[in-house]
């Protein structure tokens, strides 16, 4: 029902007016007190960069931020990465990640950038809190911020934006009415927008998930999606369609689909009962990592990696180098 009334399919969104109209005004005055200085923000001693959207649920960000990590690790940079940790509960903050951070505590895309790249990453609700026990930690040359474009109480030095290329911005209405944090007007501050499938417009920078081989959650196997036998898929990401048209692409045909909620919990008896032992159950890498510690041995991932072949995208990781020299 909310993809309707965000996509304009649905004319409820009339009737969520008011506190659309409220949270932009309240969004409005924010931006307008840090602007002024009224509301205090905190300057890191080295580049942040942060990974953001405008819209509610998932536009790509998080394989975006691994593609920055990744690349800015090739040039010798040491990178690490703040996040939100949204999913998460820790008994306190900051929350430097280890081996043994789980993601009942830290939240799903923290522990998955920890797992895939192997940089510093810490979670806090407050930001700076993040940086300043990194920085205590590790000598780092720069910070991505995995989301936070709209968290204003800490400075940028170069902001990203990732926009779904086939949903776009829905309706154009803030939260809840629409799909939007902040209208698209703010696309024109930022330092780049990365469009993740679709058409990119206009000085936009193109973007596609590549989707590598099917890997088994408890012995590491890996293999061709394709050659998975009975394949029962599920996603608890962002946008869940997103996975399944990929499997598709991939002429992966699922005997079921099911889709969660982002963030979702899962418990072992609950995903135990979607799939038989002559079954696949085949996931996200976002889900994987929250069921390792029960995987059976017919469970598996498929990893995906952003691909930028696009010119712009190597004068953005310039712009960024660039920061970092001047640091």
């Amino acid at each position: 029902m909310i993809e309707r009334i965000w996509s304009g399919k649905s004319k409820l969104y009339l009737l969520l007016l008011p506190l659309s109209w409220l949270y932009g005004l309240i969004s409005a005055l924010r931006q307008l007190g840090y602007r002024r200085g009224w509301l205090k923000s905190w300057r890191a001693p080295v580049p942040v960069v942060v990974v953001g959207n405008l819209t509610a649920g998932g536009n790509g960000k998080t394989p975006v931020a691994i593609w920055l990590v990744e690349s800015l690790q090739r040039e010798g940079v040491r990178v690490g990465v703040v996040s939100r940790g949204y999913g998460g509960k820790s008994a306190y903050y900051p929350l430097v990640l280890d081996k043994s951070t789980t993601t009942e505590v830290a939240g799903d895309e923290p522990v998955l950038i920890y797992q895939r790249t192997g940089v510093p990453v810490a979670v806090a609700p407050v930001r700076s809190d993040a940086v300043k026990a990194l920085l205590n930690q590790f000598k780092l040359d720069v910070i991505i911020t995995d989301d936070g474009l709209q968290h204003y109480a800490l400075q940028r030095d170069v902001e990203l934006v990732v926009v779904d290329g086939v949903r776009r911005f829905g309706n154009g209405w803030w939260l809840p009415a629409g799909p939007m944090r902040e209208r698209a007007g703010r696309l024109r501050s930022v330092d780049a927008v990365i469009t993740n499938g679709g058409k990119a417009w206009e000085n936009e920078i193109p973007m596609e998930l590549k989707p590598g081989e099917a890997i088994n959650l408890l012995s590491g196997d890996r293999c061709q999606a394709v050659e998975l036998t009975r394949v029962i898929a599920m996603a608890g990401i962002g946008h869940p369609p997103r996975f399944f048209q990929t499997l598709n692409t991939l002429n992966v045909q699922p005997e079921q689909t099911h889709a969660f909620a982002d963030h979702q919990t899962y418990t072992e008896a609950l995903l135990a009962r979607l799939v038989n032992p002559e079954q696949s159950l085949l996931m996200t890498e976002k889900d994987a990592v929250k069921c390792r510690a029960f995987a059976q041995k017919n469970w598996w991932y498929l990893p995906v990696n952003a691909l930028l072949p696009d010119e712009r995208a190597e004068k953005l990781l310039a712009l960024i180098m660039s920061k970092i020299e001047k640091k």
